[in-house]
Formats: C-alpha cells, sequence, structure tokens
C-alpha cells in the first residue's frame, strides 16, 4: 500500500494536509501584512472612504488571501470592480451638481414632526435626541459608538460585496445590482428633489440648534486621521443629498440580502444594524426620519425591480435555448439488407 510520502511523490506535490498547512500560513502572514499596512494608512492619512482608495485596499486584501494564486486570477478583480469603481467615482463627482440654491427644506421637517411629534413634543427627532445625548463638553460611549456606525456605510456594503465575489459570483453579480441601483436612484432623485438634512436646516434658521457630531466619537479615540478623512470628506460631499438616505438604505441592502436564508429567530440580531444606522443618523443630525424612511422604500424597490428584471431574464435565456437546441427527429430506418 503506497505511503504518504509515496503518494506526494507520484503526484508532484505535497500531501493534502500539508499542502493546507501551508496554504492557512500563507494567509495569515499576508492577511497581517495587510492589516498591518492598512493600520497605518488608517491613522496617517486617514479611513478609505474615496472609492479609488478604498478598492485599492480591498484588491491588496483579495491578494493576501489568495498569494499562492497566478497573477491572472488577482487581474480578474480589476476586470470585475473597475466598472464598479468608475460608477461610484462618477455618481461622487455627479452629486456634486444637484441644484443647492433652493433646496427642500420645510416639507421635511413638518413630516417629521408630524410622524413623531406625539412623541418627541413637536421637536423633529434630531434635536430630540440632541437634546436627551448630546453634550458639548463630554463624549460619550454612545457617540463614540455612532461615529462607528456612520462609518460603516463606507465599507460594509463594499466588503460584503467582496466576500461574495470571493466566494460566489453569481452571488456578487446579484447585490451588485441591486446595490448600483440604489446609487442609481438616489442620485436621480438629488436631481429632482433636492433635500437639506437638519444640520443644514439650523445653519440656514429653519430649525433650532443642531450639531453635526457624525465624526466627533474618532478625535476622542484619538483617530485624528479618520477623524480629519471624514470631515473633509463631509466638507466637499453634495449637502442637500438627504432624501433619501442611501446610508440607510445601504445598511438595509446588507442585512436584506441575506435575510432568506437566515432563520427567523436571527432576524431581530441582523435587522438591529440598520435600526443603528438610522438612530445614528438622525441623532448626529444627517437626516430626517422621512429621509431614512424613504431609503428603506428603495431598497424594496430595488428588489422588487432588479428581481423582476433577473426573472425576465432568465425565462428569455430559457426560450432562446430552448429555439437554438435541434429539433427532434425520427430516426431514419437501417438500410434494407441483401435479401
Amino acid at each position: 500500500m503506497p505511503t504518504v510520502s509515496t503518494l506526494s511523490t507520484q503526484t508532484g506535490g505535497p500531501p493534502e494536509p500539508l499542502a493546507g498547512r501551508r496554504r492557512v500560513r500563507r494567509r495569515l502572514i499576508g492577511l497581517s501584512i495587510w492589516a498591518a499596512g492598512f493600520v497605518a494608512g488608517w491613522v496617517t492619512i486617514g479611513l478609505p472612504t474615496e472609492p479609488v482608495y478604498l478598492f485599492g485596499w480591498l484588491w491588496a486584501a483579495t491578494i493576501a488571501w489568495r498569494s499562492d494564486a497566478p497573477w491572472r486570477v488577482h487581474l480578474r478583480f480589476v476586470r470585475d470592480w473597475a466598472p464598479v469603481v468608475v460608477l461610484l467615482v462618477g455618481y461622487n463627482l455627479s452629486r456634486g451638481f444637484a441644484d443647492t440654491a433652493d433646496p427642500h427644506v420645510t416639507e421635511l421637517i413638518v413630516a417629521d414632526r408630524w410622524l413623531t411629534g406625539w412623541f418627541t413634543g413637536g421637536q423633529v427627532p434630531t434635536i430630540w435626541l440632541q437634546q436627551h445625548l448630546y453634550h458639548p463638553d463630554r463624549v460619550h460611549w454612545w457617540d463614540m459608538l455612532a461615529s462607528w456606525v456612520y462609518f460603516s456605510h463606507f465599507v460594509l456594503a463594499i466588503g460584503v460585496a467582496l466576500v461574495l465575489w470571493l466566494r460566489n459570483r453569481s452571488r456578487w453579480a446579484a447585490f451588485m445590482r441591486r446595490f448600483l441601483f440604489l446609487c442609481g436612484a438616489g442620485l436621480a432623485t438629488y436631481f429632482a428633489y433636492p433635500a437639506a438634512p437638519p444640520w443644514w436646516a439650523y445653519e440656514h434658521g429653519y430649525l433650532g440648534e443642531v450639531v453635526r457630531i457624525s465624526t466627533r466619537g474618532w478625535a476622542e479615540l484619538g483617530l485624528h486621521g479618520a477623524f480629519n478623512a471624514l470631515n473633509a470628506g463631509q466638507h466637499v460631499s453634495n449637502p442637500v443629498a438627504a432624501m433619501p438616505s442611501l446610508h440607510t438604505a445601504w445598511a438595509l441592502l446588507v442585512v436584506a440580502f441575506f435575510l432568506p436564508g437566515v432563520a427567523w429567530r436571527w432576524w431581530p440580531l441582523l435587522l438591529s444594524y440598520p435600526l443603528a444606522m438610522a438612530l445614528t443618523l438622525m441623532y448626529t443630525g444627517e437626516h430626517y426620519l422621512v429621509d431614512i424612511l424613504a431609503g428603506w422604500a428603495y431598497v424594496g424597490l430595488a428588489f422588487l425591480v432588479v428581481g423582476s428584471a433577473e426573472r425576465w431574464w432568465r425565462r428569455r435565456r430559457t426560450r432562446t435555448a430552448g429555439q437554438l437546441s435541434p429539433a427532434v427527429t425520427e430516426p431514419a430506418p437501417a438500410p434494407a439488407g441483401p435479401g
């Protein structure tokens, strides 16, 4: 009976357990190097919120994870993700062209007071939350948690997409179709209905005091690079892109995409993330409740429209395949033998 070493010699490679251990060791080393570089960039440059910078780090992570793969495998990342990067860069740039001269403000305030006035005493949720939770001279644990939740918008949905790309490309494609539909629908709405958030309404005299505090937790943790990067991003972003809230839309998309395959008992835990994002955005002055509800509605619309298009495409491919398949004919009679 051949031994393990004999089999290794015959097959020209190490036995499977040894190859598996080597693969795990290479991954640990590669990911450790990647993590050290990422943390150094995080502290010195800032968090990767800009699409090209972010996708550079994501590509490096896939290389670290599959460092034993040939370069043609690593280049597939560029091929598959380049259109996504281009679309996100265009999305970030084009938001700045939305009309900021006369944004919608008062109807959002009226809607929030109508939705929550019975509980907040007629205040919009942002003012009520800041009156009860915000202290200008003290940063609480929930302020730091809010900064983490707010930042997760920039990396979680893309991080989930990255894992799907590594494990199941068809699932990745389905996720990205819904993700890009949300981006496109949100951008169209910013042009058609430019709407200002609570902090903007306060600065222009429409609301009582609202402090924009979505990034203050980073400074308290000593992560000044992250704090500065997020603040710089906020200063150059479109100030009237509040409706719908894509922060809440992306958060719900990440959860809703996987809910059908998750046991019911885990749903409350998963849904706590989009709820935490909603509370964070209202507390930090970034969005009204009505913005958040619109973002959730856009997620439902994305699943409805994209799902319908996918089913139509499958039916069309099935019909096309049926038309191209050769017709079944009766076999020709065998020639008669000599008689």
